[in-house]
């Protein structure tokens, strides 16, 4: 019998860990699988997904810059999905429709609570960028308690169209990005552009490092290593990357697929040890 189909879209996507994660939790529970990169470009990915689960694809994972268009091509969607208005999961349902998940949120949150022992409540947030990867954790931002969230993004109309739909004007709002230099200092600082992706500097002002700052990338490996590097050099007092975020949404995509739970803590420590 062939192994069941699942695959990663993304532009580009040859350097992407999903699919070592996802085999090793499939050793976890001897489960046989066959999951692989696809790299879409934007004009073809609808096509390209389609193709993939007729031919049998019954899950795959969603990233840049597809994420928008994932959540478009779904034919249901699951409730954190649809407030973010993005997905990063579609699965195959048994009727043959296309349903589209968002865990990026959740696995970000959990990988600072659980992983690295953050307390999120009370903190002053920034959040930079307003795309997909944006939408999908601002909430979930907001539901770990953080006090307010300022969005601010290179597309201004982009970060107004973000806290339009958060809808809660007291705590979430927007800024402009010339403003970075004089807006004051913050608690929290998750970058959700894609600008290490793209291999492009932001040029952050240190001045944005709060006393007891905590810094984000939702990149992983290289594409975080920018961000970072500031973060430490203005002295934020944590800096992490998206890694352990990776492997969180990973183990919830899996969840959907598969209905068992890896245990995601040794895959994480086995990605952390691997040469860069």
């Amino acid at each position: 019998m062939q192994p069941a189909q699942f695959a990663v879209f993304g532009h580009p996507i040859g350097h992407s860990l999903s699919p070592q994660i996802h085999r090793a939790f499939a050793r976890q529970f001897g489960i046989e699988l066959d999951y692989r990169t696809i790299d879409a470009v934007p004009a073809d990915f609808a096509a390209a997904v389609q193709r993939f689960f007729a031919d049998g694809g019954r899950g795959a994972n969603v990233t840049l810059p597809h994420k928008a268009a994932a959540f478009a091509l779904a034919d249901t969607r699951s409730e954190a999905a649809t407030r973010a208005g993005s997905a990063n999961v579609l699965s195959r349902l048994a009727d043959g429709r296309l349903a589209a998940h968002n865990t990026d949120g959740a696995g970000m949150v959990r990988d600072l609570t659980e992983r690295h022992d953050m307390d999120l409540r009370g903190h002053t947030a920034l959040l930079l960028g307003a795309g997909g990867a944006a939408h999908g954790v601002a909430w979930n931002l907001l539901d770990a308690g953080v006090e307010t969230l300022t969005i601010v993004n290179r597309s201004p109309e982009a970060a107004d169209a973000l806290a339009d739909a958060i809808g809660e004007p007291a705590r979430a709002h927007t800024r402009y990005w010339e403003d970075l230099t004089s807006i004051g200092s913050y608690d929290l600082i998750v970058n959700a552009t894609s600008a290490g992706v793209l291999g492009v500097s932001l040029q952050l002002p240190f001045s944005l490092i709060g006393a007891r700052a905590l810094c984000y990338d939702l990149s992983y490996g290289a594409a975080a290593g920018g961000f970072l590097a500031w973060a430490k050099t203005a002295g934020a007092r944590h800096a992490f990357d998206g890694l352990g975020m990776l492997v969180e949404t990973a183990a919830d995509a899996f969840e959907l697929w598969h209905g068992q739970r890896p245990d995601t803590e040794p895959v994480y420590q086995a990605l952390r040890r691997q040469p860069a």
